[in-house]
């Protein structure tokens, strides 16, 4: 994105966070109508932003600031005894690339993944159109990665490409393998790729440390958070 670029940033009115229920939330993001392609996503990415969907967002609450932008370098990525343990645990699964459109396969487990994962959450009911409105987008380079056993799907990650780095968009997995923690695995994964293209950084999202669905992250380390307009190293646990 040159210095010359310029749009316009919206902001979502005031809203129940989907983290911190007890706070109200704010988003903003990209117009929807500018054009975006990777260049633009690389460098907002940069800056804490992330994609959902058609849209580059990243929160913007006027009394909060829990959600922290954070990205793992990935050449300085040291697996720990438990994530070494994960790893050899799934040397038995595949893994495989495919292009980012329907598949109904990918979408009963996604189905599965969020009765399981998040009931009542309100994602527990999609529709094959709300799905692919959530994790693809017509101008983002998106790849779904299949991880199977023998044949049998178990996980899909959902991964964006640029030039940095890559962008842990979302992850599910069937639920009735816990002892595999196919979770961690894919992180797991998604590093060793992001080192194998020789990119920089897996983006990981937001790291809340109230919310024990995303204080996950600080297991990744040596993790960078994004905090007064600059990467600064996470202090760890």
């Amino acid at each position: 994105m040159s210095q010359s670029t310029h749009f316009n940033l919206y902001a979502t009115p005031p809203h129940q966070c989907s983290y911190l229920p007890s706070l109200q939330a704010m988003t903003v993001f990209i117009d929807p109508h500018f054009p975006k392609d990777t260049s633009l996503y690389n460098t907002l990415s940069q800056h804490g932003f992330r994609r959902s969907g058609e849209h580059l967002y990243r929160p913007h609450c006027h009394s909060c600031e829990a959600c922290i932008p954070v990205r793992l370098p990935v050449r300085l990525f040291k697996p720990r005894r438990s994530q070494r343990r994960i790893w050899k645990k799934n040397q038995d699964l595949t893994v495989s690339a495919v292009a980012k459109q329907f598949n109904g396969e990918h979408f009963d487990l996604y189905c599965r993944y969020l009765a399981a994962r998040h009931p009542g959450a309100g994602m527990d009911k999609p529709t094959p159109e709300s799905y692919m409105q959530f994790l693809t987008s017509s101008w983002s380079m998106t790849v779904f990665y299949e991880f199977r056993w023998q044949r049998q799907l178990l996980a899909i990650a959902v991964v964006d490409q640029f030039d940095k780095g890559l962008s842990a968009v979302y992850t599910f997995f069937d639920p009735d393998y816990p002892h595999r923690s196919l979770g961690v695995y894919a992180i797991l994964w998604e590093i060793e790729q992001t080192q194998h293209l020789q990119r920089d950084w897996l983006y990981l999202g937001y790291w809340i440390k109230e919310c024990q669905k995303m204080c996950y992250k600080i297991e990744y380390q040596p993790l960078e958070y994004y905090f007064n307009g600059r990467w600064q190293t996470f202090p760890g646990e």
